[in-house]
């Protein structure tokens, strides 16, 4: 798994140790996750090294939930960097190590050929993604998420309010924020769907998928 210390990978790192059917984690994360867990395994990385511990990166699936913002990355360069190279890299690796199952929370939207930065970037590494020879590909595709945040900026709020006043819309319904708990649980139960080829969820389908717990 990367991407473990996120507002989603953390629900997902939860999740995970508390479901017998993951008997293993294997996190590789840029700081400590703060998790003691006797299947709990951390590896502390640098992203910019990724031969450093490539090798490492074998089981029978990749979670990726790794990303950044524009803020917090400083330019459309940094952001790509963290949210299209790292986890490219890390997927090339997983799939050349022979892991068959990659799962990805991506966004709603994506879009190669999108004209919008977000939407190319995600859009791109769906593309690229797909390619790689993987069994199972999964691709997460949630909308505004909602949640406990570190920092939670203005223009945040903002959104996921205008979000939540406009679901209530029906033509805007597909719209609707969605919680990282929820998106974390459809990710965990994509990567149990043995059903060979790609899987795009879209915002409703992941609710379908995350189901109820």
């Amino acid at each position: 798994m990367i991407g473990a210390t996120g507002l989603v990978g953390d629900y997902l790192l939860r999740q995970l140790l508390l479901d017998d059917q993951f008997t293993h984690l294997k996190v590789f994360t840029r700081r400590p996750t703060g998790y003691q867990n006797p299947k709990l395994e951390e590896h502390i990385v640098d992203f910019d090294q990724p031969r450093d511990w490539n090798e490492e990166l074998r089981g029978d699936v990749l979670f990726s939930s790794l990303g950044t913002t524009l803020s917090q990355a400083g330019s459309q360069d940094a952001q790509y960097t963290v949210d299209y190279t790292y986890q490219f890299q890390a997927a090339q690796a997983a799939a050349e190590n022979g892991v068959p199952t990659y799962v990805l929370v991506s966004s709603a939207g994506a879009d190669a050929e999108s004209l919008m930065f977000y939407s190319r970037m995600k859009g791109e590494l769906e593309r690229d993604i797909k390619r790689l020879p993987f069994q199972r590909i999964r691709l997460i595709q949630p909308g505004i998420l909602a949640g406990p945040r570190t920092k939670q900026r203005l223009g945040e709020k903002v959104g996921l309010w205008l979000a939540t006043a406009a679901s209530t819309m029906p033509l805007l319904h597909s719209y609707r924020p969605i919680h990282a708990r929820t998106v974390a649980r459809a990710m965990r139960h994509a990567a149990l769907d043995e059903t060979p080829g790609v899987q795009t969820d879209s915002l409703e389908q992941v609710f379908t998928r995350a189901g109820k717990e």
